[in-house]
Parts: structure tokens; C-alpha cells; sequence
């Protein structure tokens, strides 16, 4: 590792550099690419790998799709950085504003001179790359930075498993056919440690490895057994779409309990990390595990955000008065690190362990350094919503306090004496009225799947007791030589959560970005 760097020594480290980056649709993808071509111009490539059929449509999507969005043909990408477009109630990339104020009228040509979209996907052997382009890149390409993956808790196993294991096998085979590489970057997810209590170190996991004792996980069986899976359902006749999902769903979630994680998503990562760590060989790998991503804290737009978090969910819920109450102990620590610092810390350590035979793993999180409880962004919420009530406020312009359980029982009590028997009793009396509640019942019944399946996906995060030490990220840290934000040209690589005011961050930029960026 460099014994001390700045900001300087990090801008620097990324001219004339060609770098490859997956996952460049979702939103950490956008705040790197941003960041990458704001503070260093003299970057010689970004290459952004995106599922696609053709470069056409690699260009399309990279253009305006916005993780499920559709997207409008015939826009430029200069239009997908200024968000000159709407779609499903996102008002835009206001995050490029500040790259095109600095390059005024040529934008256009710098982000068409640095940018190159490549059809292509992980879960595919090479990519999917054909060969001329496969062996252009692999002379080419000095980073890599995987951040593509599936980050639906209930995904399908199958889907899940292609893009969260295979593809970071996939990404791994690639990388040791660059020539140049110096640096393999994978971002996975604080929560691989699944839900375990007190302090969890920055440790990488050995294949084999599975959270409940005397389990053993054997990677290829799981790809086995998915397979015999889908031949059984391909060989009934009876097996509709519909059920095949469903099958699928269910398979992921059992297969994930079976081994001791919560769900799909952080089980299949977790696979991942194991098949990158055993296959790389000499790759300097490193391997990023942020805690539940939040809103830019700072630059280049405080409050920019895409996509729902887990927290954002029950910001959404009690602004649009959908949910009164919900899961989750205030007294317990909430680990949440704004996106601007997760690619902050991204950045340095690319620059940091350029070149290393070896595998480092960093906790960007903040429970440990700057721990908040969850009741920070309780009071938080309350008070902005006060002084801001939402269209859907009552007749004074209030809103009604959140209540909160602080176990899962207390919850499935009170949700089963208000609401599900209830709702059992409306259904037998609309059934006897011959409809004429239906349209009541149709209401009452999505909003109580809507809380209990929030709920469900959620627990494991709201009631989590575990720590994430952060020793590498802190050494990581004090590399840096301590430099303040200037406004003569300086850049700022701040990744330290110490720096926070979380009351201030949740009231004042946070949730203002939920209203603004999430709320339709």
C-alpha cells in the first residue's frame, strides 16, 4: 500500500488510465462515473459493460434506461448525464449538472471522447464479448470495477446465481486476460455477514463456508441444483411461467435459511466473494462491502439519489401516509454510508493497492466510527415533515407520528388484532353482500401485503445487531493526509463517517432527496 497519499496522488493515479466498469446504470455506478470524469478529464477510457444485444442498444440504455425504467429512443448520452427525459417519475441526472457547467459547450464531444458503451453481460463466458473485442480490451484495460449484481432480497435463485456468483467468476477470467491490469475492484455488501451479532471483521470468506454451524456449501451443487430444477419444470407441462418463478423465488430463500443468510441477495454475494477470492490467483483484488447506501452527502449534488434503499421505503411509506407503523428498534444502530463516500473510498483504494498480489477487503460503513440509532432518523423524519408536510397531510397539515415495534412479535400481534382479522371479516361480508365492499377489501388487502412484505424483506436490517469493524478502511484513511475542502481546484476523496452530523445529514439532505428524487 502507498504510505501517504492525497487527493492529488489519487487524481493523478487515474490519467491515461482505460477502465472497464459494470453496473454503470444503478446509482453508485452513475456517482463513479461522474466523479471519474469530473475531477480527472485526462482519463484516456471509461468503457461501461451494460446488458445488451448490440452496441446500439448498449447505447440506448446507457442513454436512458434507469434500472427497470423503459427508455425513450433518440436521445443522446450526453442527454442520459443531464436527464433531459422523464421516465417513471425521475426528473433527471442532475448529478452530471456540475460536468457540464465546467465544460460548457463541449460536453458533448468530451463525454462522446471518453465514453464507450459495450454491448455485453457478466453472466456470460468473456462477458459475451466477441473476440476482436475481447482482445482489444484485454490490452487495454488497466481497471476493472465490478459493480454489477442482482439486488433484489427475494430474487429468482437462478437470476440471482448467474449475476451475483457467476459473474463475479466471470469478471475474475476476464481480468487475468488484461495484459495491463492493476487493479480487480468488487463491490459486494457489508451484509454477506448475514445476521450475526457484536463486531464483524473485514475477513474474506473460504470457499466452503457457510454461516450456520456444520453446513457445508458446495458452490457447484448449488449450480447443479438449480439446473435439475429447471429441467423438472421444463419437463412438467403444467409449470406456467408464473410458478416457474415462484419455484424459483422460493428455491433462493430456502437454499440462502439452509446456509444461515437471510435472503437471496447477500447469500448469492457472498458466493461471489468466495469464487473471486479462490479463483484470483495473483489479480490484486479488492473487495468493497458498504453497509445500506444512502443519498450524496456532498458532491457533486447533495441529496441525488436513484432507487429505493431499505430506509427509504419507510420514509416513502409515512410521507404518502401508507404506513402508520413498522418494524424496527430505535435504539438499535442503523449502518448507512452516503454513496458520495462509498466511491470516495472506491477511488482511493484503486490508487492505494494498484498493482498488489493481493486481497483486500474494506467495511465502508459507519456503525463503528459514527454509530446513529435508528431513532436519529425517526425524530429526524418527524420534524421534516412538520415543518414540510407532504399533499397528503390531514386537514391541520400534519401527519400522524410513526409507531414503531420493537420485535417481531409485538408486530405480528398487533397487525393480526387490527388488521388481518378485521380484513378476514370484510372479505365474508363483501363475499355475502355480493361485491359491494370489493373495492374497499381490494384496498385494505394491498396495503397489508404491501407492510408484511416490507416487513419481511427488512428485519433482518431493522432489528440487526451486528457491528462492522472498519480496521482496513480506517488504515486506508490515514494514508490520506488530512486536507481541507478547498475551492481553488482541490478534490475530496472524505470517506470517513466521523465527519457526519447524521441528524443534520437525515434532516437537511436525506430526506429532502427521498421527496425530491423518489417521491412521485
Amino acid at each position: 500500500m502507498i504510505s501517504q497519499m492525497d487527493s492529488g496522488n489519487v487524481v493523478a493515479f487515474f490519467r491515461g488510465r482505460s477502465i472497464l466498469i459494470t453496473g454503470s446504470t444503478g446509482f453508485l455506478g452513475k456517482v463513479l462515473v461522474e466523479k471519474i470524469l469530473r475531477v480527472q478529464p485526462d482519463v484516456k477510457k471509461l468503457y461501461l459493460l451494460v446488458r445488451a444485444n448490440d452496441v446500439e442498444s448498449a447505447t440506448r440504455r446507457v442513454q436512458d434506461e434507469v434500472g427497470d425504467k423503459k427508455f425513450t429512443p433518440g436521445l443522446s448520452i450526453e442527454q442520459f448525464c443531464l436527464g433531459n427525459y422523464r421516465a417513471a417519475g425521475v426528473t433527471g441526472k442532475e448529478i452530471f449538472q456540475v460536468l457540464k457547467e465546467k465544460h460548457g459547450d463541449g460536453f458533448e464531444s468530451f463525454v462522446e471522447e471518453k465514453v464507450c458503451t459495450l454491448a455485453g453481460d457478466i453472466i456470460y463466458e468473456n462477458l459475451g464479448l466477441d473476440s476482436a473485442k475481447l482482445t482489444e480490451l484485454s490490452n487495454e484495460i488497466d481497471i476493472i470495477v465490478n459493480g454489477a449484481a442482482t439486488t433484489n432480497f427475494y430474487e429468482r435463485y437462478d437470476v440471482a446465481f448467474d449475476s451475483n456468483v457467476l459473474g463475479a467468476k466471470n469478471i475474475c477470467e476476464f481480468a487475468k486476460k488484461c495484459t495491463k491490469l492493476k487493479m480487480l475492484l468488487h463491490v459486494s455488501t457489508a451484509y454477506v455477514a448475514g445476521e450475526q451479532e457484536g463486531l464483524i471483521l473485514e475477513k474474506p470468506f473460504l470457499m466452503g463456508q457457510a454461516l450456520r454451524e456444520g453446513r457445508h456449501l458446495d458452490i457447484t451443487s448449488e449450480l447443479n441444483l438449480i439446473k435439475e430444477t429447471r429441467r423438472e419444470m421444463k419437463a412438467s407441462n403444467r409449470c406456467s411461467e408464473k410458478t416457474e418463478k415462484r419455484t424459483m423465488k422460493e428455491l433462493g430463500l430456502k437454499r440462502a435459511k439452509h446456509f444461515g443468510w437471510p435472503n437471496t441477495y447477500v447469500f448469492t454475494k457472498a458466493m461471489g466473494e468466495m469464487l473471486l477470492g479462490h479463483l484470483r490467483g495473483d489479480l490484486p483484488v479488492v473487495i468493497i462491502r458498504p453497509s445500506i447506501i444512502t443519498s450524496i452527502l456532498k458532491e457533486p449534488l447533495p441529496g441525488w439519489m436513484e432507487g429505493i434503499r431499505t430506509i427509504d421505503s419507510v420514509i416513502i411509506g409515512y410521507a404518502k401516509q401508507t404506513l402508520s407503523f413498522f418494524l424496527v428498534d430505535l435504539n438499535l444502530i442503523m449502518d448507512v454510508i452516503p454513496g458520495d463516500m462509498v466511491v470516495n473510498a472506491m477511488m482511493v483504494a484503486m490508487a492505494a493497492h494498484s498493482g498488489e498480489q493481493a486481497q483486500t477487503i474494506y467495511h465502508v460503513t459507519s456503525s463503528l466510527r459514527n454509530p446513529a440509532p435508528y431513532a436519529v432518523l425517526s425524530d429526524a423524519g418527524h420534524r421534516y415533515f412538520f415543518a414540510n408536510p407532504p399533499p397528503r397531510a390531514g386537514k391541520n397539515g400534519r401527519l400522524r407520528r410513526m409507531r414503531f415495534f420493537s420485535t417481531v412479535a409485538s408486530f405480528r400481534a398487533h397487525m393480526a388484532i387490527n388488521y388481518k382479522l378485521p380484513l378476514e371479516i370484510l372479505r365474508l361480508v363483501n363475499i355475502a353482500l355480493c361485491g359491494m365492499f370489493s373495492r374497499r377489501y381490494d384496498e385494505l388487502s394491498r396495503k397489508y401485503k404491501f407492510v408484511m412484505h416490507l416487513v419481511e424483506l427488512y428485519a433482518p436490517y431493522t432489528l440487526f445487531k451486528g457491528c462492522f469493524d472498519d480496521i482496513n478502511t480506517e488504515k486506508l484513511r490515514i494514508t490520506m493526509r488530512k486536507q481541507e475542502d478547498k475551492n481553488d481546484g482541490g478534490y475530496c476523496f472524505d470517506f470517513d463517517p466521523k465527519s457526519i452530523d447524521w441528524d443534520e445529514y437525515f434532516y437537511k439532505v436525506h430526506i429532502p432527496g427521498v421527496v425530491k428524487y423518489l417521491c412521485d
